[in-house]
């Protein structure tokens, strides 16, 4: 990876996306990032690759949003997140990540288009049943892929939760499954040296990121966030359909 220069043309722009998503902005889109990298690199290895950055970018996150999470909708959300995270690790030697990405994709894409076309105003608000089938789809795409936005963004949009709470929640979220990853990751051999030594490389432009994401923030108002987060889930859901094709 150090010498290959197709590696850094889509690693640069890879990082970049996924620090301003981590920072809460932008919600699925982080969830490109291991299709794009996989155009240089292996699937498997562009998960373990970004684990690292991604919970570097967690912790920058994490100091901008804490104290305005949601503690009872993560109640919720995480234990199941958790379940999905172990069948994933259980199911690793059998997944076919082009059948993941496709249902995935059906999923970000039909939310999107739902949201986009009823509005706000025909979104029922979800049964903690809902959020936990949620947080065990998050689980298991986010293990796989680290592509849990659209089953966050399909339980917590819907709560018209305010901006901020919104972020923080998911920020969190993020946080505690990443974290929960590393065990699953290390006990399956993919984190190795030379993923260590190039994630450490990448860490300036993660900073970048999520410093851009951030500052994206302040400039939008909660209609427009919401409305761009659900262009973002039909983007995200049409470009992992593309990759499962």
């Amino acid at each position: 990876m150090l010498t290959d220069p197709l590696f850094w043309l889509v690693a640069i722009p890879a990082v970049l996306i996924t620090g301003i998503s981590k920072s809460g902005f932008a919600g699925g889109v982080g969830g490109l990032t291991v299709p794009l990298l996989a155009l240089a690199i292996s699937p498997t290895t562009a998960a373990a690759l970004m684990l690292p950055l991604l919970i570097y970018m967690d912790f920058l996150s994490v100091r901008s949003w804490w104290g305005q999470h949601n503690p009872r909708h993560l109640w919720i959300l995480l234990p199941a997140a958790i379940v999905g995270i172990f069948i994933a690790y259980l199911l690793f030697d059998r997944l076919n990540e082009e059948y993941l990405r496709a249902i995935l994709g059906c999923v970000s894409l039909g939310f999107g288009l739902y949201g986009l076309i009823l509005g706000d105003k025909t979104q029922a608000s979800p049964s903690p049943l809902v959020g936990r089938l949620c947080g065990l789809t998050a689980g298991f795409t986010s293990f796989v892929a680290h592509a849990g936005g659209p089953p966050l963004n399909a339980y917590l949009l819907p709560l018209r939760l305010a901006k901020a709470e919104f972020l923080a929640t998911a920020v969190v979220f993020f946080a505690v499954v990443n974290l929960v990853k590393l065990i699953p990751y290390s006990l399956l051999g993919q984190i190795n040296q030379e993923n260590i030594l190039v994630s450490l490389l990448l860490v300036p432009l993660a900073w970048l990121g999520v410093k851009l994401g951030l500052f994206i923030q302040d400039k939008i108002n909660d209609r427009l966030f919401k409305r761009i987060i659900l262009i973002l889930m039909v983007l995200v859901g049409v470009r992992l359909l593309w990759t499962a094709l």
